[in-house]
């Protein structure tokens, strides 16, 4: 080519036989997009790769290294983000450089019109050259068009992230209201296994003074008893007042569950407060932490754990409060049968006491009919003695011991006015009672 088309060194070909790139033209020593002018004429332009496993279903089990994984895949998303910046920045170059190369054009056609001579050899040359930056152009759009997919399909990905981070959410909140319902229960459990041991320490109680009460009306039997063997009174008055005293203690006890019941109130309300303050302040941190994506697996895991941890409470506390309920049971029990053993002594005691009043009523007949023989004897013996007037035989003192009788063959056909020598000899009474 003749010195005047070469534009004093600016637009010289770097080889026509293989449309070998402008190296030392029409760019003034630059080489952009990776145009190095090589055998083939246009340069290639890097490669994009894209990491496959961002594309594969996401397993949704707790894996320990899982804030390591989401760091590698914000780095991926930030690395992808950075290469599509850069790839729409070498597409407005190319642009640039295209309009560039439009205007070196129109100026090589001006100076191709001034010269005639070397135009039909020019036309073909930036015809392909104008040809290969289309198709760069054409694969840059195509590369962009799929980019522009991927961009897509990872702002599908974190939608996705987003919904089941909501769903999260709604499954954190549903076990919160599952706690709040068991707390419930438990309370409800705890305020009736309050209730029940209260009325068993009642009737422990009630129990004991009843027991206390039978010994000292056993007590008071007995000493009746033992002071009717020579007076028989029977008094049915008690000296204690047992409506009083029950009622008395029936308050106290009434007194003692109140307060044990406004106390387990007072409590729940008080958990009640601090389970809604730990409620608030989860759900404070929760909006806090909305947009990491890597804090939610951890609060998931946590919110699990402390879920478990609630359930295990949960089974351990029915498991108390079943056993507490066969304590209840077996102390129920145990005072049951130990108020039938009381009631059979109670039944045994009043038969023993009937059988002795049976028999204190039979002594009584049978002393009642020795004073009537006594007072018998005692009036034939008056009797006799204003018949006889002044007999100097015997003397019949009913309080005091016989006389002998001076003349006992005087006495002998009245056998049962004078004793016997050896009776009078011992000293007997035989008409003195106790």
């Amino acid at each position: 080519l003749p010195p005047s088309l070469r534009c004093g060194g600016g637009f010289g070909f770097g080889g026509v036989g293989g449309m070998g790139g402008f190296g030392g033209g029409l760019g003034g020593g630059r080489n952009p997009a990776g145009f190095s002018g090589g055998p083939h004429g246009v340069g290639t332009i890097q490669e994009v790769t894209v990491n496959q496993s961002l594309l594969a279903p996401l397993n949704l089990e707790i894996d320990p290294d899982i804030h390591q994984v989401r760091k590698d895949e914000k780095e991926q998303i930030k690395t992808l983000n950075n290469k599509f910046a850069s790839f729409i920045d070498k597409v407005r170059f190319l642009e640039q450089q295209n309009k560039v190369l439009e205007t070196k054009w129109t100026l090589l056609q001006d100076q191709g019109q001034k010269t005639n001579s070397g135009k039909n050899n020019l036309d073909p040359l930036f015809e392909a050259y104008i040809n290969n930056l289309k198709r760069q152009l054409a694969n840059l759009l195509n590369e962009r068009g799929r980019m522009d997919g991927e961009l897509k399909n990872m702002q599908d990905l974190v939608e996705d992230f987003k919904n089941k981070y909501e769903e999260e959410i709604n499954r954190r909140t549903a076990a919160e209201n599952e706690f709040v319902v068991l707390k419930k229960d438990v309370d409800a459990a705890y305020m009736s296994k309050v209730e029940l041991e209260a009325k068993v320490d009642a009737l422990t109680d009630e129990l004991s003074f009843l027991r206390a009460l039978y010994d000292a009306e056993l007590a008071q039997l007995s000493a009746q008893v033992s002071d009717t063997a020579v007076i028989l009174s029977m008094d049915n008055n008690r000296d204690l007042d047992l409506s009083s005293i029950i009622a008395e203690v029936k308050a106290q006890y009434e007194d003692i569950a109140n307060r044990s019941r406004a106390e387990a109130e007072a409590w729940y309300q008080t958990k009640f407060e601090e389970l809604q303050a730990t409620a608030g302040k989860h759900g404070d941190d929760l909006r806090n932490t909305k947009g990491e994506i890597a804090e939610l697996n951890r609060l998931i895991q946590r919110i699990r754990s402390e879920i478990e941890n609630t359930r295990n409470q949960c089974a351990t506390l029915q498991t108390a409060i079943g056993d507490s309920e066969e304590r209840g049971e077996l102390a129920l029990k145990d005072a049951r049968a130990k108020m039938i053993d009381l009631e059979d002594a109670l039944q045994k005691a009043k038969a023993d006491m009937a059988r002795q009043l049976r028999e204190y009523q039979e002594l009584m007949n049978v002393k009642l009919a020795l004073d009537i023989e006594i007072a018998t004897y005692r009036k034939l013996l008056e009797g006799e003695e204003s018949r006889w007037g002044q007999n100097p035989c015997c003397r019949f003192a009913p309080t005091s011991s016989w006389s002998p009788c001076p003349s006992p063959s005087f006495c002998s056909n009245i056998p049962f006015i004078c004793p016997p020598p050896q009776a009078e000899r011992r000293g007997t009474q035989p008409h003195q009672l106790l």
